[in-house]
């Protein structure tokens, strides 16, 4: 695959940008969740690690460098990502990104579904080997690339360990640092980074990627009508529809996605029921979802009823505007406002082992209260 067809059509601009024979030491890769960051990455550590001497912005798909990335099996590309995204990174099982449209699910040595026990944090041994390594030249003698998501998720020793590489960067060596979420990086490394900021999709260019990806999987059928929704309900993040619709359509129930998406459902169901609402039982019927995930659903939810209260258009439900309607005449905009302040408060503790369960509780007891005298 070149990178025309394996990176997503909105990041090209962002591509053709790059100066691959001036490469920095660090880039630092941020945006959305789901926009297809990762997939543009892992492209473009390969392209780093390629030795062909005719190509210089793409990989050639032709010598050992290449072969040996795409099994998984390079000795200068180290990825520090959680388990739950291993999945995304070349490996001879996977054969690439081509094993999530044909459902394959990854293992544990046991033969057991990874599922149960797979963890969303990097660990910090694995994070200090890999780092401390780094003085050890590289194995063929070209560049070394050290690719490392969520960037944001790192622990502060992790973080001050990789701070100390990027102030005094060994030979050859490149960071390409991925984050959802740019502001909870620490500013020393963002300041060590060539920030390059990864743009969203305009609606239509999503959906129709979005659409021609899930065409080419056998037997996956699902109308147009469903796949907009779920895009919109997500904010306009084509690859988390996509892996969750291919989730659903394997019938990966324990997939954290699709179980996420139903939870995600659920709550705005309740939320559209504004006093009505029964926060209780909507707490005990979504918190094993992640939390993160609900938070930037009742997000949106609340934008959008704002948006709809100052008599503009929902950005992200526009099919439930005659409900977002109801409740903006009933909804005091002071309370409204708080809530939406007290949402963004929770955003920032929302990686904190805290008991998600009575988080949700008392944010929708709080939502309900804006519909009261």
């Amino acid at each position: 695959m070149t990178h025309q067809t394996s990176i997503a059509p909105w990041l090209h601009t962002l591509w053709e940008g790059l100066e691959f024979n001036n490469f920095p030491n660090a880039i630092l890769l941020h945006g959305q969740s789901g926009i297809g960051k990762f997939a543009f990455s892992v492209e473009l550590a390969k392209a780093l690690l390629c030795e062909s001497a005719d190509i210089s912005d793409k990989s050639c798909n032709q010598c050992e460098a290449c072969h040996w990335f795409d099994t998984g099996n390079h000795p200068d590309f180290i990825s520090l990502v959680p388990e739950t995204h291993r999945k995304f990174l070349p490996h001879a099982e996977y054969e690439g990104d081509e094993s999530i449209k044909k459902g394959k699910v990854s293992r544990d040595d046991d033969g057991a579904p990874s599922e149960k026990r797979e963890k969303k944090n990097i660990s910090i041994e694995e994070t200090r080997s890999a780092i401390e390594n780094l003085s050890i030249g590289s194995h063929r003698g070209g560049n070394r690339v050290i690719l490392i998501y969520p960037l944001e998720m790192l622990r502060s020793d992790s973080a001050n360990t990789l701070l100390k590489s990027l102030e005094e960067p060994p030979a050859n060596t490149i960071f390409i640092l991925l984050a959802d979420r740019l502001d909870r990086v620490l500013p020393t490394i963002r300041s060590r980074c060539r920030l390059l900021a990864a743009p969203r999709p305009s609606r239509e260019q999503g959906l129709a990627w979005l659409k021609e990806e899930l065409n080419s999987i056998s037997g996956l059928q699902v109308n147009d009508g469903d796949i907009e929704a779920i895009y919109d309900e997500q904010g306009g993040a084509p690859f988390s529809v996509f892996n969750s619709l291919v989730a659903r359509h394997n019938k990966n129930e324990k997939d954290e996605l699709t179980i996420a998406i139903q939870a995600s459902r659920y709550l705005l169901q309740s939320m559209s029921q504004g006093a009505r609402i029964n926060w209780l039982d909507t707490a005990e019927k979504t918190h094993k979802a992640q939390y993160g995930f609900l938070l930037a659903s009742m997000q949106r939810w609340s934008s959008d009823l704002q948006l709809v209260a100052q008599g503009g258009s929902p950005r992200y439900y526009p099919k439930h505007l005659a409900t977002l309607q109801g409740l903006s005449k009933m909804a005091n905009v002071q309370k409204l406002h708080h809530f939406w302040k007290l949402l963004v408060q929770a955003r920032r503790h929302e990686n904190h082992p805290l008991a998600s369960r009575v988080q949700i509780e008392a944010l929708l007891s709080k939502y309900q209260q804006i519909f009261g005298a």
